[in-house]
């Protein structure tokens, strides 16, 4: 019997690998073809729609504002999903205004709409029915938490 088992570890160690590893999914995005997977999540271009109405029909469809503190002369990135590898689509300059409308599991990162100047309030002035992606005018993203000052609940 002890014979028999270093047997099959020298039969196991002859496949081959390679082949194995080219048939596993890329955990991030399973199913898709080796080779079509980028190399990182920058390339990926991830996005993470900012949702609206997480306090329920009879409140705002954003809890917060906030505004931008101690961001430099570039300003915050606003990313397009809550992880600082993601696309950039924005920037916020110093003092600038957000709704506040939702934050990432590990408070690191807010889901923001970017406030315009009036009349526009970028669809948010009235409750919604059901938590749902922003879909509305204004430009949406995930900003550093660390970087906005609320201003107002």
């Amino acid at each position: 019997m002890r014979a028999i088992f270093p047997l099959f570890l020298m039969l196991g160690a002859c496949s081959d690998s390679s082949d194995v590893l080219e048939e596993l999914p890329n955990s991030s995005i399973a199913g898709a073809p080796r080779d079509a997977m980028p190399e990182t999540r920058l390339e990926a271009k991830i996005i993470r729609p900012v949702t609206i109405g997480e306090d329920g029909p009879r409140l705002d469809a954003c809890g917060a504002m906030g505004q931008a503190a101690r961001v430099g002369a570039r300003g915050l990135a606003i990313r397009a999903a809550p992880f600082a590898d993601a696309q950039e689509v924005g920037r916020l300059a110093e003092g600038g205004r957000v709704h506040v409308c939702t934050r990432s599991l590990d408070q690191k990162w807010l889901g923001v709409v970017v406030l315009m100047p009036a009349p526009n309030d970028c669809g948010l002035s009235e409750p919604v029915e059901r938590r749902q992606p922003y879909e509305g005018p204004c430009l949406s993203g995930w900003v550093s938490s660390a970087s906005i000052r609320f201003v107002a609940y």
